[in-house]
């Protein structure tokens, strides 16, 4: 392995403990709003409510998780996206609206599968598939 695959390997591992954090971080506050939602305004509806409240902390998270994004874990590569910044929050979008999906479809089979009052639970496992999603392709797509 030649220092320049050591020190991309290197940096790249770096950039993803970084996301980590940052990822970590947006599921508290995504996890955070989901509860918020489910628990005040969308009680009443049962596993909709759920779904609809799932909906609405990823949203916020998924804001949160972009402008983390470009001023902590991509900061090198933010450079090479100077001027794109509108077709660049599109392309995170997008990303993340697919994310969402997954979320969605993962909350949905795993609270119908094991009951909605473990949806807290279930959350935190569709997470995870979900944080390698968002960082694999916003890595290939957007911060190359």
């Amino acid at each position: 392995m030649t220092n320049v695959n050591k020190v991309n390997l290197s940096e790249t591992i770096k950039e993803f403990i970084r996301y980590l954090f940052v990822g970590g971080s947006a599921f508290l506050v995504d996890t955070l709003v989901l509860y918020i939602t489910k628990t005040y305004m969308f009680n009443d509806l049962g596993k909709l409510g759920i779904l609809i409240a799932t909906a609405s902390g990823f949203l916020i998270g998924l804001i949160y998780n972009y402008f983390l994004s470009i001023i902590f874990v991509f900061k090198k590569a933010t450079d090479n996206i100077k001027g794109k910044q509108i077709k660049t929050f599109i392309v995170f979008a997008t990303i993340g609206i697919i994310g969402l999906v997954l979320t969605e479809l993962g909350m949905y089979f795993g609270i119908t599968i094991f009951d909605s009052k473990y949806y807290i639970v279930v959350k935190v496992f569709v997470a995870v598939v979900v944080l390698l999603w968002n960082y694999i392709a916003r890595k290939v797509l957007i911060f190359k």
